[in-house]
């Protein structure tokens, strides 16, 4: 018996097991790591949000909150998911996710206590290395709970923690600015959010049960055979399809995390006179219904017509991409708040629509024993290009016009616009997607259900 066939054995002994969960509970356990997925979300949404106030008070330049907001915490993000990955693939996931879950929760209350550009730099790749094990466990734990044909929606659902999260940073902002909006203590919001999170952490840990590996594709009373890790992952690297939608979500979100770090200080740079409490209020409805709506009809509609065919989990997220460019560029181009935040409430419907197919894609064809794994490399190239490369990016850009003479508002439309360009790449790879979608599925089926 190979060394990893004993550990299989000595991890899933627990769950081979189990009978299956009940859809209620199934449906409760689904909601609690979107929960999760959510504080993710809260954590580096507030960091956007809080944008203005962060730097002047530790003095950064935009170059340095773009490093802020994306290369510090992705970099950690990405690289220390892998090794997490691997350990998820053999070890209790849910433990994984609580530990991770409390590991993040701290050094964001560790950010509410910096002083300079060091310090908070080290509080976010803390916060990074915490977030590195939420998603690829939660990932591989869903899956095991919900079957191929309905786990684009399972995982759109769970998708809905990025804009339920992103809409609950801008309430939480809202609640605890004080009177003076102008005057936000933005360090009790991450001291506040840290203590939050460390709570839930303990909630997971006593509630959520840990599910049998492969459940859904293999019969309650087979022989879970794992292939060495070298196999499983020279046979995920081959699959096509993986690569495609992994590169589409990956530029498609290169623009949002863009977005999504400058937005509040673009707003502010338009029309200062604008209440910036009610600037958080809407933008967190705005992510709330646009966004989260878009990302349950991505799920929904993949679900739907991949049961038909199943290039449509590549040309749902194509076609929503490409309605998202020119609304992108023309939001960053109108001339009153009002008119910005509603075109960027109808561009964050389409960007929700990619999340659900692309993360179901990353689960349905890997190996069994590599789902965890499948996720960290997924949001190694995703957190890499779109996370570390967005925000930075557009930092750099908004500095460059700016030295060049443009005023700050100008810099930034201009940065905006030359980012808009990247989704073309993403819808280029979603629908490259379509061409071996059918090919990489079928080869999934016959690989997991034998």
């Amino acid at each position: 018996m190979s060394k990893d066939t004993q550990s299989d054995l000595s991890t899933d002994t627990q769950t081979e097991h189990q009978k299956p969960f009940t859809p209620a509970y199934r449906t409760f356990a689904l909601l609690l790591l979107t929960l999760v997925y959510g504080f993710n979300f809260i954590d580096r949404q507030i960091v956007g949000i809080l944008a203005p106030f962060i730097q002047a008070d530790l003095g950064l330049t935009n170059t340095q909150l773009g490093l802020l907001i994306g290369l510090a915490f992705a970099f950690l993000y990405t690289v220390v998911g892998i090794p997490i990955a691997y350990f998820a693939d053999r070890m209790n996931r849910r433990n994984i996710v609580a530990i991770s879950l409390a590991l993040w929760s701290g050094f964001t209350a560790l950010t509410g206590l910096a002083n300079n550009f060091v310090q908070i730099g080290l509080a976010r790749m803390g916060v990074g290395i915490g977030e590195a094990g939420g998603s690829p466990p939660s990932h591989s734990i869903i899956s095991d709970m919900y079957p191929k044909e309905k786990r684009a929606g399972a995982l759109a659902i769970y998708s809905l923690g990025i804009p339920l999260g992103i809409m609950s940073a801008y309430f939480v902002t809202a609640s605890l600015m004080g009177k003076n909006p102008d005057q936000v203590d933005w360090r009790r919001i991450f001291i506040v959010l840290g203590v939050v999170g460390i709570g839930l952490a303990v909630i997971v840990r006593l509630v959520v049960r840990e599910p049998r590996r492969g459940a859904q594709e293999i019969s309650t009373h087979s022989t879970i055979e794992r292939q060495s890790f070298g196999t499983n992952l020279r046979t995920l690297l081959k699959i096509k399809s993986w690569w495609f939608m992994c590169f589409g979500i990956a530029f498609a979100s290169f623009a949002s995390y863009a977005f999504s770090g400058f937005q509040t200080k673009f707003i502010r740079l338009l029309d200062p006179e604008f209440d910036f409490r009610t600037v958080v209020i809407a933008l967190g409805f705005i992510n709330g219904i646009a966004y989260a709506g878009g990302t349950y009809m991505g799920g929904y509609l993949a679900d739907t017509f991949g049961k038909k065919d199943v290039r449509a989990y590549g040309l749902v997220p194509a076609l929503a991409v490409c309605m998202a460019l020119p609304l992108g560029i023309l939001g960053f181009w109108m001339p009153t708040v009002p008119l910005h935040l509603i075109l960027s409430a109808v561009m964050l419907l389409f960007l929700g629509m990619y999340l659900g197919p692309s993360f179901a894609i990353a689960q349905t064809l890997a190996p069994i024993h590599m789902r965890a794994m499948s996720t960290a490399l997924f949001f190694f190239i995703l957190n890499m290009i779109a996370l570390g490369g967005g925000p930075t990016f557009a930092g750099i850009l908004i500095d460059i016009f700016k030295d060049a003479g443009h005023s700050p508002l100008i810099a930034t439309k201009y940065a905006m616009t030359l980012i808009c360009g990247v989704f073309v790449i993403g819808a280029i790879s979603f629908i490259a997607a379509t061409f071996t979608l059918k090919r990489d599925w079928d080869e999934a089926e016959i690989r997991n259900e034998s």
